[in-house]
């Protein structure tokens, strides 16, 4: 399992994925990212084919840490066009907020709840969603186009769109996660995005309208409100992960913020 992929000319864009996932994640954008952008996906620290994790408590910080050192290593540029999901979203106006990024969008960013039972539901989301995952029973019916749509609800609305090999490197990228335990260890109320005090570069928003993981109503709004003055755009008809629901809206989103609005 290779730790990333490049492809494409243009300026530098990063894309990073959600937790338990991989670079694959953005296999359906590529061919459109890559007309436009010198485009990096890269595999995140603490999954599968990535950077260990560094030892020790973790921490949002330690992740992002860990991250721009990988970054370094692989010699991309030190403030590209930045685009992440879930988790990734997270990293990705973190970077932001360190000057490493020209431009952010974040589909559906993690990191904001504003009550306890937010963040406790967040975390039995995950933690349940492991534990199904884990049953050799359930990737095999995984197999099966509609089963699998259902399965996979929390993630996309036309997971059957997933192919076969496409369910057997999700499940093996869960299988090899090592940040996913440490991750759901640590969220507490005080552990949430800090607010950020301005706008470091242009930063979009894009929430997926058919979230079922984070949905915007309760996991959006503070999330708005900890990075003031950022664009929102709610995204038809997608889910969690929209890569696959809707490639061309997504790559859409996303160009028209690094190619028309960045620029102007």
């Amino acid at each position: 399992m290779t730790a990333f992929h490049r492809g494409g000319s243009g300026e530098p864009l990063l894309l990073l994925h959600g937790v338990t996932s991989s670079w694959r994640a953005w296999e359906p954008l590529l061919p459109l990212l890559e007309q436009h952008h010198d485009v990096w996906a890269v595999t995140m620290p603490g999954h599968r084919g990535g950077p260990p994790l560094p030892e020790g408590e973790f921490s949002i910080d330690v992740m992002v840490d860990a991250l721009i050192a990988q970054l370094d290593e692989l010699g991309i540029d030190e403030r590209p066009h930045v685009v992440g999901n879930s988790l990734g979203g997270w990293a990705a106006l973190e970077l932001a907020r360190r000057g490493r990024a020209r431009s952010v969008v974040a589909l559906s960013p993690a990191g904001a709840w504003a009550l306890p039972k937010d963040l406790y539901r967040l975390l039995a989301t995950f933690r349940v969603g492991a534990l199904l995952a884990g049953w050799a029973p359930v990737r095999r019916l995984a197999a099966c186009g509609l089963v699998r749509r259902l399965l996979l609800l929390t993630l996309a609305e036309r997971a059957d769109r997933y192919t076969a090999e496409d369910v057997d490197v999700l499940f093996d990228d869960l299988a090899e996660c090592t940040v996913l335990d440490p991750l759901l260890s640590a969220a507490a109320m005080d552990t949430a995005i800090a607010p950020f005090d301005g706008l470091p570069c242009p930063i979009r928003i894009a929430w997926s309208g058919s979230d079922r993981t984070i949905p915007f109503a309760r996991y959006g709004r503070p999330l708005m409100e900890a990075v003031p003055g950022a664009e929102l755009v709610v995204l038809p008809g997608v889910g969690h992960v929209p890569m696959v629901d809707n490639p061309a809206l997504v790559a859409w989103t996303i160009l028209q913020h690094t190619r028309y609005e960045v620029a102007s």
